[in-house]
């Protein structure tokens, strides 16, 4: 009675009072749960990049898919809400939400940012991954980034690069002597020391430095993206490998107040979006790599190896300029302490296996 009496009264009083009666239930719980956010993420990267640059997207559309819709993330490519160097400035002051960048980028604010990407004669993307994910690698990065109110999750990696492209061979160290090239993170640093004059530069921006002779020679990915970018048509001789990315991880940076408003399943989500981009990245690099390389040797690049010489003298240089930031930065040292015997180990271990069925695939290889 009671009851037709509440729905009577409902249908006298009219739709306000219909309304008023379905507020006097709660919503369901995974209504409420599900609150609808909206974030920018600024990129480094050139939208015409669909590997390194489609990484965010990829990200992106996994966290809508997983929320129903309800978590959005729009990717804004290089210079379009900041430029393509300052991402992690944006995220750090709350311009944006979230970056996709490689944290070397940053080396000017603090050598350790690179230990998230690549150190030169670092660990290749595997050894990479299992340094971040199992070797101890994160919490050490996670407390490091604290200080710059940044939360870091690998989304991405490109694989051990290529050595990049010349105007000019390169044989031997004098050849190296006043050199202008393109080239990111420690690297620089590294090369300064035989000579070389590093020049950090956007990748949108380093066509067109390289085709005035603004610099000598430029490094980017590998042959997809270089193809893309069109180095070939201004610069014939393409070097392997790029020994100071074996295996560069790309972070997503999170501005850490933003991360932390999040309901922790949306976090899980966010995680595990970028855990997929991270795979997905690697996957697609080594598909789209092998037929670029194919159509850039045919349409007449030349592929050279760096010597020897150039070889160990860049080992040499990267080992002291490692010990020096260890004797004068502490947050250098205290990651560093940890990531050298990982790496070390992880060396000896791949020599049994890895390096060797490598090398022997490619002896075989060779002889077709």
């Amino acid at each position: 009675m009671k009851r037709r009496e509440f729905l009577k009264g409902a249908t006298v009083g009219g739709a306000g009072a219909v309304v008023a009666a379905a507020a006097a239930f709660p919503a369901p719980a995974i209504a409420q749960t599900m609150p609808e956010i909206k974030w920018r993420l600024a990129s480094s990267f050139p939208k015409s990049l669909d590997t390194i640059y489609g990484g965010a997207e990829v990200m992106a559309k996994y966290v809508s898919e997983a929320t129903d819709g309800k978590f959005q993330i729009r990717v804004f490519a290089g210079g379009e809400l900041v430029p393509a160097l300052q991402v992690v400035d944006a995220v750090q002051a709350g311009t944006v939400e979230m970056g996709h960048t490689v944290s070397y980028y940053y080396v000017g604010k603090d050598p350790t940012f690179a230990f998230a990407a690549a150190v030169p004669f670092g660990l290749n993307a595997r050894q990479q991954n299992a340094w971040m994910y199992e070797g101890g690698g994160m919490p050490l990065l996670r407390e490091f980034f604290e200080g710059y109110n940044l939360i870091n999750m690998p989304c991405g990696n490109t694989g051990v690069q290529m050595g990049g492209w010349f105007r000019k061979e390169v044989k031997t160290l004098a050849d190296l002597q006043g050199l202008k090239f393109r080239i990111g993170g420690l690297a620089g640093r590294v090369i300064s020391k035989l000579g070389v004059v590093p020049q950090q530069i956007a990748g949108a921006d380093i066509y067109p430095s390289l085709e005035k002779g603004t610099i000598d020679a430029a490094e980017w990915v590998g042959p997809y993206d270089d193809e893309k970018l069109g180095f070939s048509k201004v610069a014939p001789f393409y070097y392997y490998p790029g020994w100071w990315e074996g295996g560069p991880n790309v972070d997503a940076f999170i501005n850490k107040q933003q991360f932390e408003t999040l309901p922790k399943h949306y976090q899980t989500i966010l995680k595990m979006a970028c855990d997929h981009a991270n795979i997905a990245m690697q996957a697609r690099y080594d598909v789209v790599n092998t037929q670029a390389m194919k159509r850039l040797i045919g349409a007449g690049t030349q592929i050279r190896p760096f010597s020897k010489e150039i070889m160990e003298a860049s080992y040499k240089a990267a080992h002291e300029l490692y010990d020096e930031l260890a004797a004068t930065n502490p947050k250098w040292k205290k990651i560093y302490e940890q990531w050298k015997p990982f790496r070390d180990d992880q060396v000896s271990w791949w020599r049994v296996a890895e390096f060797n069925y490598d090398a022997f695939m490619g002896a075989m290889f060779a002889r077709k």
